[in-house]
Parts: structure tokens; C-alpha cells; sequence
């Protein structure tokens, strides 16, 4: 583990929210869907099941995605702000048989406010390390999700392991073709 479980877990999920809003479509299409991820992602605490839930949690994906494309300066500003916004106040607890980690808004919060929080705090331990380089954009042409490269060597490449079965695809056609044409 290279960052606190929790910073991982808000990492990945920053990223995940990022890409339900790509090139393949709306992957937030209603509550259900919101419900899914909730789950997907192991959020805790209040969740409305409401359009308008779903609503604030769609308006917050295009603030993070900024992050994945900006300037360290930026991403500090972006993180900032959505501190600040929030009235975050960092505190250890734990819950749900959980270890100890930070919450900064309380647990009743608007999911969109959590989930803002949760990205803005994990995002900050990557500022504090030097570490941003692991934001990435998927390498494959014509994806633009998001990932998080959480490996040790920083080798990943790919959003997803269809991406990078595309991209290995790809390859082996070019190489083919230029072996045939010579």
C-alpha cells in the first residue's frame, strides 16, 4: 500500500466518478445507478436515493476531472476550494468495523459534499507526497477516463484491462500489417 487505505479508496473512487461522465455515455443515467456506485465504492452514511442527490453528485465529476489535466497549482486551488466550500474540518474516527481514518465532514452530509470532500483530502496527501504524477489519462486513443496509478514501478497505463486489451490489439495489427508490406 502506497497511500492510507482510505486515501486509496477515495482516490479510486474520484477517478471512477470522473468516468461516468466519458465518451461512452452517461454512467450515472438515474438513482439506481447512483446506488450502485454508492455501494461499488463502500460510501457510508447519509445517501437520499433522490434525483436530486444524483443531480449534485453529476455537477461535482467535472471539478474532479480538472484535477486529472491541471498544474500542481491548480489542483491546489481546486482542492482548496472544495475545502473551503465545504467547511471541511478534518477528524480521525472510525465506524462500520472500520480502523481509524479521516472524515472531514460529518456523515450525515450531502453524498455530493462527502464525496467532494473525500477526493479533496485524498487528492491533497498526493500534493503533500509529490506524488500527482500518478493522475493519469488513459493511454489508449479515444479514451479520455481517468485512472490513478497506484502501482509501485508507476507502470499503469490503461483506465481498465479492456483498454489496454484494445491497445495490445492495436499493436499487434500495425506490427502485422508492416511485416506484410515488406
Amino acid at each position: 500500500m502506497l497511500f492510507a487505505h482510505d486515501t486509496e479508496c477515495s482516490l479510486i473512487a474520484a477517478a471512477a466518478l470522473v468516468n461516468t461522465d466519458g465518451t461512452d455515455g452517461e454512467g450515472l443515467p438515474d438513482v439506481a445507478a447512483l446506488d450502485a456506485f454508492f455501494v461499488a465504492h463502500s460510501y457510508s452514511g447519509r445517501h437520499e436515493h433522490t434525483e436530486a442527490e444524483l443531480e449534485s453528485v453529476r455537477e461535482l465529476r467535472p471539478r474532479l476531472r480538472r484535477i486529472w489535466h491541471a498544474d500542481a497549482d491548480e489542483i491546489v486551488r481546486i482542492v482548496n476550494g472544495l475545502l473551503r466550500e465545504h467547511n471541511a474540518l478534518p477528524q480521525l474516527i472510525t465506524h462500520d468495523d472500520e480502523p481509524y481514518h479521516i472524515h472531514a465532514v460529518p456523515r450525515d452530509a450531502p453524498l455530493a459534499t462527502r464525496m467532494a470532500v473525500e477526493a479533496a483530502m485524498a487528492i491533497a496527501d498526493l500534493v503533500r507526497s509529490g506524488e500527482l504524477s500518478r493522475l493519469r489519462t488513459c493511454e489508449r486513443p479515444g479514451c479520455d477516463d481517468v485512472l490513478v496509478d497506484l502501482s509501485k514501478n508507476r507502470s499503469r497505463r490503461f483506465c481498465d484491462a479492456s483498454c489496454g486489451n484494445r491497445a495490445a490489439v492495436s499493436a499487434y495489427r500495425a506490427r502485422k500489417a508492416a511485416a506484410a508490406q515488406r
